[in-house]
């Protein structure tokens, strides 16, 4: 027998079973529903946080590999002349020659700045010939390999294609390494407070055994002078044009996380002038020295005077000075000078 509707119940007993039961129900239900709502309550309560919504959490500082030689000591070279062969291969073989920074074996990274598309003879990039030459000198030391990057503020195959710097690489036979976002990694530097879960270029770092770099001596028109130290800006992924606005701590946190076997100074024509792109040759100066240290605060130091400044000219020196980095006082080094003529 069909069930019959509310409305079609006609005995009073049994319209009251019917109204009793359903309030019954309805009681019963209304006990469930209360006690779900106690308990997301009382949930509430012990998630709640009286200090409101918090910030994704940093990831813990990440420090990349120490590339230093401690048998090299601080020293710096200052070699003059105008040919670049002969004056890099005077000034490291005056640090005790290759062998001293580079063993057979190794992987050498050389980093090399490749910030822009445009030719050699203006300066504004590593010079071919004399990436060339450190290339074949790591080689005659022992390395394994050696592999040559750097991630260009322009495209980086036109970039390395019209500086010279990727022919120059793989004639020497070195790899060349370009961008890529697999091989960057988002980390915290030590110390710092603006290299925070921030792209680095890390998948060649961690590929490599032993860092040089070898930057062109620049004048730059918020940082005062681009050389060993403001080089290590081309490790940087993002945006990273924002660091600017406080770019004298960011150039010494750079200096702070990388730790070079060795930085090699070009001031054979040094940028004196609109830097650090240039475009003329009228921005340059010719003023035939090559530096190559240990120490990239003493490096640097030496190359503001080809600018006609000095380390309190440069803030950046100064703080990497007080961040442990190295000396601003590249005279205490007794550096060795030398001249090709």
């Amino acid at each position: 027998m069909r069930e019959r509707p509310l409305w079609a119940v006609t005995d009073n007993q049994s319209l009251t079973t019917v109204f009793t039961m359903d309030r019954r129900d309805f009681l019963i239900r209304l006990a469930k529903a209360g006690a779900m709502v106690g308990g997301a309550a009382a949930m509430g309560l012990i998630l709640h946080d009286p200090k409101g919504p918090s910030a994704p959490a940093t990831p813990p500082p990440t420090r990349l590999p120490d590339f230093s030689v401690g048998q090299a000591g601080q020293k710096i070279a200052i070699v003059t002349g105008s040919d670049r062969i002969k004056t890099v291969d005077a000034a490291i073989e005056a640090l005790g020659g290759m062998g001293s920074f580079v063993k057979k074996a190794d992987r050498v990274l050389i980093k090399v700045n490749a910030a822009f598309a445009s030719p050699p003879s203006l300066c504004a990039t590593t010079n071919p010939v004399l990436l060339a030459e450190v290339v074949r000198l790591c080689f005659l030391a022992g390395a394994a390999s050696v592999a040559v990057t750097d991630n260009p503020i322009n495209d980086p195959e036109s970039c390395f294609s019209l500086t010279g710097i990727g022919e120059a690489a793989k004639s020497a036979g070195a790899e060349l390494i370009l961008p890529s976002e697999s091989l960057f990694t988002n980390i915290t530097a030590p110390g710092s407070t603006l290299i925070r879960d921030w792209p680095v270029f890390t998948g060649p770092i961690e590929k490599a055994t032993k860092l040089i770099g070898i930057a062109p001596v620049k004048d730059h028109h918020r940082s005062g002078a681009s050389m060993a130290m403001k080089n290590w800006y081309g490790f940087m992924g993002g945006r990273r044009n924002i660091f600017h606005q406080n770019i004298h701590t960011f150039i010494k946190d750079l200096a702070v996380m990388i730790k070079p076997t060795l930085v090699i100074l070009d001031g054979t024509s040094s940028m004196v002038s609109n830097g650090p792109t240039g475009g003329s040759i009228s921005d340059l100066k010719e003023t035939d020295t090559m530096i190559a240290s240990t120490d990239q605060v003493a490096a640097d130091s030496a190359g503001a005077l080809l600018l006609g400044k000095t380390p309190k000219d440069l803030p950046y020196i100064l703080k990497a000075q007080q961040a442990g980095v190295g000396t601003s006082d590249f005279e205490s080094l007794h550096p060795i000078r030398i001249s090709t003529g």
